[in-house]
């Protein structure tokens, strides 16, 4: 699977493989506006919910394919327990996709920066970008406690 990002949308393209057992024809493309929430997570099966439909699921090896549930579809690419990248989506094919991934990092900060108009992979965008630093606050002074006459 790899990651492709540019000012409109996100595009997660399949292998071959992946294809076949996620029972997909093509690629997801997913408006950038569409995307509301990015986490990153060691464990994503914890987030699998509902049941696979239509999909393949070997347990806590595989998941792959549509998942559907009371709250709606999920896309899942899940290999074992590697990492993962957990995106919320609002108004798109999908409410959520749950993919295993050691380039979650590098998406969350594409998606903070301004991407060109061409597609491009999301570890080339985040190592060209500045990553914004948050600089930490400085600590608070400690007041004197004032001196009463006796």
């Amino acid at each position: 699977m790899t990651l492709l990002l540019d000012r409109t949308r996100l595009e997660v393209e399949l292998s071959p493989l992946e294809r076949a057992v996620s029972f997909r024809r093509d690629n997801l493309h997913i408006d950038r506006e569409a995307i509301v929430k990015v986490q990153l997570t060691d464990d994503a099966w914890t987030w699998l919910r509902g049941v696979g439909s239509p999909g393949t699921h070997v347990p806590l090896v595989l998941a792959a394919g549509t998942w559907k549930s009371a709250n709606g579809n999920d896309f899942v690419l899940i290999r074992r327990h590697k990492p993962s990248v957990v995106i919320d989506l609002e108004g798109a094919e999908f409410q959520r996709l749950i993919l295993t991934t050691r380039h979650g990092l590098a998406l969350a900060q594409a998606l903070r920066l301004d991407a060109t108009s061409e597609l491009a992979e999301v570890t080339d965008i985040a190592a060209t970008g500045a990553i914004p630093v948050v600089e930490p606050a400085p600590p608070a002074r400690k007041r004197k406690p004032a001196v009463r006459p006796a």
